[in-house]
């Protein structure tokens, strides 16, 4: 059973109840409008799971519209903080409200991507411990043994690092598919090179319930019905 989070940041507790963003909550309490224990809040200040905290004035108990699409990152668009010359999803997308990419694909790699203005859903979404699974195909260089899925199913060490057992399946000479339920950065690329072997392509399909279906690169449609709901739920927000 896991332990209680708390005591928590503002911000962070702000966000979890549906308020803001933890960027946006900042700006709350800055603006002196967040009060705990009837005492003024301040940005940093950690929240009890007693505590009584309270948002004041216009916004007072109002919770924000929140919206959820599947996208397909394409691959060569890089999913946060594009360096000179390189495209982001954000320069690329015509999603309105505004909203923010959860997690991450690197360069090269392509697939599904949550995009959401709700902050609550990243620590949720992205923290192991949680144990969400998320599902890629994977393309290799070279060709593999049954043995070579076995290993990246039981775990591999890269770095220090015992990866978690994993699914595996083949699909081809130079092809599988593996169901992970962490997201160490590059994992699956450096799990590869540790058994000898490298990524040509790298596609991920789904998370959680969320499956790319026939989206094509660049594409996007929102998540909403019984998809969402289950996401939501699976995510302990509905």
């Amino acid at each position: 059973m896991n332990a209680s989070p708390y005591p928590i940041r503002i911000n962070r507790y702000l966000a979890e109840k549906g308020y803001a963003t933890r960027r946006e909550a900042d700006n709350i309490i800055l603006s002196r409008r967040v009060f705990i224990n009837g005492r003024l809040a301040v940005l940093g200040d950690k929240v009890g799971e007693k505590d009584a905290v309270e948002v004041r004035q216009e916004s007072a108990g109002q919770k924000k519209e929140y919206s959820y699409f599947a996208f397909y990152k394409p691959a060569g668009i890089v999913t946060h903080s594009p360096l000179p010359g390189q495209k982001s999803i954000k320069n690329i997308l015509d999603t309105k409200p505004a909203v923010f990419p959860v997690g991450r694909l690197d360069r090269a790699s392509e697939g599904l991507i949550i995009l959401t203005n709700d902050g609550r859903i990243t620590d949720r979404l992205l923290n192991p411990r949680y144990e969400h699974e998320k599902e890629y195909i994977v393309k290799t260089i070279m060709p593999f043994k049954d043995g070579f899925l076995k290993r990246m199913a039981r775990g591999v060490r890269i770095e220090g690092y015992l990866t978690k057992p994993a699914r595996t399946y083949r699909l081809g000479e130079q092809a599988f598919r593996i169901i992970l339920t962490e997201g160490k950065k590059h994992q699956i690329r450096r799990m590869c090179a540790a058994l000898g072997n490298d990524v040509r392509s790298l596609k991920r399909m789904r998370i959680m319930n969320i499956e790319l279906r026939s989206l094509r690169p660049g594409e996007q449609r929102m998540l909403e019905g019984k998809e969402l709901t289950i996401f939501l739920q699976s995510l302990g927000l509905a």
